[in-house]
């Protein structure tokens, strides 16, 4: 069996979020609320697999993108890479768990001020803030250097790396769906709401 799986953004993005196009075609809160559901049980079957997951950040992580990122183990950036949050200006709130994750990550202040302000998180800020775990080199291919970055966990036997990801998850889930029907709620109000198609006829989401 497989000891790791790679999947990959491209032309300067890891994920851009949500097709804006797609977008302004589900507008009501009733589609939003479908929407969101959806991405939340994706994301947090991501967050539960037995094994590590790890963002390679090498681009920009906007939006959905981001709430992707912190649904990850752990993340990685490049120099050139950034994570941000750009759901506020966009008229919305978080709404595939990413508001709740990042509470559990960084706690409530710094919560807010990268959702409130939309704040760009590049390599050195991340590794500040404790949500970026390393930095991929730009003189080798992004599998190799998670690889690399992952070497002392892939020592360990599988099925004990797994057991190890199964208890760690159970620890982190407990109560977590909650919190993740609150965040899907406030999400739910929000979308489609006069803030929010303000914004999507401006086209606002990665300004």
């Amino acid at each position: 069996m497989a000891r790791w799986q790679s999947s990959c953004g491209s032309e300067g993005y890891f994920c851009s979020g949500g097709d804006l196009s797609v977008v302004k075609a589900i507008n009501t809160p009733e589609e939003g609320n479908i929407m969101c559901a959806f991405m939340q049980r994706t994301l947090s079957r991501l967050g539960r697999l037995p094994l590590i997951s790890v963002a390679a950040v090498e681009g920009r992580a906007l939006g959905g993108g981001a709430e992707l990122a912190v649904a990850c183990d752990f993340r990685l950036m490049s120099k050139s890479a950034e994570i941000r949050f750009v759901q506020v200006k966009m008229g919305l709130t978080p709404g595939w768990g990413g508001g709740t994750r990042l509470v559990r990550l960084l706690g409530k202040q710094q919560a807010l001020q990268l959702l409130g302000k939309g704040q760009k998180v590049d390599l050195s800020y991340g590794r500040q803030l404790g949500l970026v775990d390393g930095e991929l080199p730009t003189n080798q291919d992004v599998v190799t250097s998670c690889c690399d970055w992952l070497s002392e966990f892939l020592e360990a036997d599988t099925s004990v790396l797994r057991g190890i990801k199964g208890v760690v998850s159970a620890g982190d889930h407990l109560g977590n769906q909650d919190e993740l029907d609150k965040e899907r709620s406030i999400f739910t109000s929000v979308w489609g709401a006069e803030a929010n198609k303000q914004a999507l006829g401006q086209s606002m989401k990665h300004n």
